[in-house]
């Protein structure tokens, strides 16, 4: 008997609810159209764009810097053989003057100048790997530590750096300071911009 009424219980609210909706829903469904408000905005035209000037692009020349020649300084130690591969020897090349503008030539003293117009700098070469995610895993260690390090591939060997920096006697403070952290046995050589 009790699953008797529990079974009219719902039919009941169940019509009580169909009821409802069609009070709330049917006058909607059966209102006529000139019962609805329309509401019209008159909003002002959109304005026009302003015109333009045209600009006339003009390529930029971007001269290619010259290879400079690295210098060396002499380390106590030889690399170890298996990982690090020999330097590269100097080579003498002819320094052409550049045609430096006079406020840039009261900026910064000629010496302090290379043939590009670039500042000098100097960076310390740590090793030549052949193995470019060895060259990668001493990179990420030594930027981890704090220091600017890069890897440079060159004649198939992939040779990491640290630097650069202005003064050759830092480059030489922060040589000594890696060899003393790291036991690398590293050099001082002239900075390259990377080439593209």
């Amino acid at each position: 008997m009790a699953l008797l009424d529990n079974v009219l219980k719902q039919r009941i609210v169940g019509a009580l609810v169909l009821v409802a909706l069609a009070v709330i829903f049917l006058p909607m469904l059966l209102s006529r159209e000139d019962e609805l408000q329309r509401v019209v905005v008159d909003a002002p035209a959109m304005p026009q764009a302003p015109v333009m000037p045209q600009i006339e692009m003009q390529p930029v020349v971007v001269p290619e810097p010259e290879v400079l020649p690295e210098e060396l300084e002499p380390i106590a130690e030889a690399p170890a053989p298996a990982e690090v591969a020999p330097a590269p020897v100097p080579v003498p090349a002819p320094v052409v003057a550049p045609s430096v503008p006079v406020s840039a030539a009261v900026q910064a003293p000629a010496s302090r100048l290379d043939a590009n117009s670039l500042p000098i700098s100097w960076s310390v070469q740590l090793a030549s790997l052949s193995s470019r995610t060895g060259a990668q895993a001493l990179q990420d260690t030594l930027r981890r530590q704090g220091y600017d390090a890069y890897v440079r591939h060159v004649d198939g060997m992939n040779r990491v750096f640290v630097g650069p920096v202005i003064e050759r006697a830092e480059a030489n403070r922060l040589r000594e300071q890696l060899s003393r952290q790291h036991k690398l046995s590293g050099f001082v050589v002239r900075f390259q911009p990377e080439r593209s």
